[in-house]
């Protein structure tokens, strides 16, 4: 396999820092795009500040692919106004900076492949999602429509861009999982509103190794739901926690009433059911290496 010169954006977050450290073993050169001048071993940094539409040129010197994970947290902070626009611009705006250098400057990057987010679909209940479902109508499912055509926008420009609505990815570094755990771990664990509502979960190993599977697989292009074949229900993956830490599940579920009081219009986070279905991108021949809920908590605790 021909190693390739690829530009990361979102590098220092928590998927970004795994994968380009799996990138780098893999014998591929990795560079970053940060807004601070960190010194990463064995990767360069490049400056930008995507607000104010300044980057260092020559971030694209040599670069064959670009990555771009770049995105501000969904659920770190109540959805203002502000902040909805916040999250939005941060996607788009983000990889649109890239693109317009790449329109004055000779390069010569072919593939861009991005994260996206299964709540592209929104609240379906048990039906099981394919890439070609309709987006929803609602925040969330706006945010990665815009973001996909952010993405698609390089399609202009002759590039092959590759989508991959994410799930929610478990691991204990960060993310839903220490969330969940937390109650648990003190004895009240329960699950939240009906507990039906399917969780489009995924191991974080599995997340990595499909992005290296699309840079390695030069053919993939499109959209791809990144989620496990085993979806769950959320009492169902609060229940596997619960044995997995050997802790009893305190028996109310909590209202969805009360979530939708405490979090507003953000409570569709967890609670919109999304059923979502890999089959397409196990059909370009990955294979995952943790496809039950079981197995990936077993590995992680």
């Amino acid at each position: 396999m021909a190693t390739k010169h690829i530009l990361l954006t979102g590098g220092t977050g928590l998927l970004g820092k795994q994968l380009t450290q799996a990138l780098l073993a893999k014998g591929h050169t990795v560079a970053l795009l940060s807004r601070t001048a960190k010194q990463e071993p064995g990767v360069k940094t490049f400056l930008w500040d995507v607000e104010k539409g300044q980057i260092d040129e020559q971030c694209i010197d040599g670069v064959d692919l670009i990555i771009h994970l770049a995105g501000a947290p969904i659920a770190e902070k109540r959805w203002t106004d502000q902040r909805k626009q916040e999250i939005i611009k941060s996607r788009t705006e983000s990889i649109r900076l890239i693109y317009n250098l790449m329109k004055r400057k000779p390069h010569r990057v072919k593939r861009v492949i991005s994260a996206s987010g299964i709540s592209y679909y929104g609240n379906n209940g048990d039906t099981l999602l394919k890439e070609n479902h309709p987006a929803a109508n609602n925040f969330l499912g706006d945010c990665c429509v815009q973001w996909e055509q952010a993405v698609d926008e390089g399609l202009q420009q002759g590039l092959t861009t590759v989508k991959f609505r994410t799930g929610v990815v478990l691991t204990k570094q960060g993310g839903a999982l220490p969330q969940l755990a937390m109650p648990i771990k003190f004895g009240f664990g329960s699950p939240l509103g009906s507990g039906l509502q399917y969780i489009p979960w995924i191991h974080q190993q599995d997340v990595t190794d499909m992005y290296l599977h699309a840079v390695e697989h030069e053919n993939l292009s499109g959209v791809y739901n990144m989620v496990a074949p085993n979806p769950v229900t959320n009492a169902q993956l609060t229940k596997a926690v619960a044995k997995q830490l050997k802790r009893p599940l305190w028996a109310p579920k909590v209202p969805e009433f009360l979530i939708r009081l405490l979090f507003g219009e953000m409570a569709m986070v967890v609670l919109d059911s999304i059923r979502a279905s890999p089959l397409k991108i196990e059909q370009t021949g990955f294979v995952f290496m943790f496809p039950t809920v079981e197995g990936a908590l077993m590995e992680i605790y």
